[in-house]
């Protein structure tokens, strides 16, 4: 399958081009080109570093819905020493949206809940594209309190255009669902890690995000409403999405400024879609440092920290 590129990614596409073609004519003449390679390889190691160290927030936002990005899936088979998935709410069903179940990473043992888009056309549809649905909210809120029996960390994966609005979710409870999981990890009892790797939409990504470290990869958003959305109800124009998104402050940055977000992951540079595996290697060693350090807390503080993190944020102060 040819590789996808972004309109800011252009540059590297005719770098790598050139580099293929010298490849093949190597492959067809037997001439000597390394030399010519090495220096289009150095030149596309600068360039990805130019373009990926002046990114606007708008092309941050494009880079965490790029096709080639991993999801959820991806990291949990390069992370996991083990892994047991868990289905079915209990209540009405299975929502494949989200993944969750049983695993140690090192030494280190957790339950994993993350949303999950889909791959390939089929897998998408079978996802529901990440977009969750009450079952789903439900199922997670069920293995949040198995973990909590265990005293198992909890790490959620935040990937998700936003929760379902589909009649037969609103029917089933959508809202009520996901104001329930918030309450069930305002007072779990065991350390809580959400980790945006991709997109974060609303109330669909805040249903499993309610933890006391959120961490944001380079590349995300994270945010009430998309910028599309935004632009659609404030400009009644959603070809206006990069001004909202200027607007907004959605990126891990914006987040991290205004004390939301409270770590951002570095990415490998030209994104995580450009090196998966060194991608998963840091997320797994962010994992690892984040539950160690967190388990070292006692519980009644923990709470009360998580209490005053949620309680805080949006403050404000007048002058005068």
């Amino acid at each position: 399958m040819a590789k996808f590129y972004l309109d800011f990614e252009k540059p590297l596409k005719e770098i790598e081009e050139k580099i293929d073609q010298l490849n093949s004519t190597f492959i067809k003449t037997g001439v000597d080109v390394s030399d010519a390679i090495k220096d289009l390889k150095s030149k596309l190691r600068n360039k990805r570093e130019e373009i990926f160290s002046n990114l606007s927030r708008w092309e941050r936002l494009q880079i965490a819905r790029h096709p080639e990005r991993p999801h959820s899936n991806d990291y949990i088979s390069r992370i996991c020493d083990y892994w047991f998935e868990i289905h079915g709410d209990r209540h009405f069903g299975d929502d494949s949206a989200i993944i969750c179940g049983l695993a140690k990473i090192n030494k280190t043992k957790v339950l994993i809940a993350a949303q999950e888009k889909g791959r390939t056309t089929r897998e998408k549809v079978n996802r529901n594209f990440g977009m969750m649905r009450p079952e789903g909210y439900r199922k997670a809120a069920r293995l949040f309190k198995i973990a909590e029996k265990y005293n198992l960390p909890i790490v959620s994966l935040i990937d998700t255009p936003g929760a379902f609005p589909g009649l037969g979710a609103e029917e089933r409870g959508q809202a009520e669902a996901i104001a329930n999981n918030l309450l069930v990890m305002s007072n779990i009892k065991v350390p809580t890690i959400s980790i945006v790797i991709g997109e974060g939409a609303s109330g669909g990504a805040l249903g499993i995000g309610l933890s006391d470290r959120i961490l944001c990869m380079e590349n995300t958003w994270y945010s009430v409403i998309s910028p599309e959305g935004c632009a659609s109800i404030l400009f009644r124009d959603p070809s206006k999405a990069k001004e909202a998104a200027n607007s907004m402050k959605v990126t891990s940055y914006d987040l991290l400024k205004m004390g939301i977000a409270d770590q951002i992951i570095k990415e490998p540079k030209g994104g995580a879609h450009s090196d998966v595996e060194g991608a998963a290697q840091i997320i797994k060693d962010v994992i690892i440092d984040a539950t160690e350090e967190l388990k070292s807390i006692p519980i009644e503080i923990l709470l009360e920290e998580r209490y005053n993190k949620y309680k805080n944020i949006g403050d404000w102060d007048t002058v005068g």
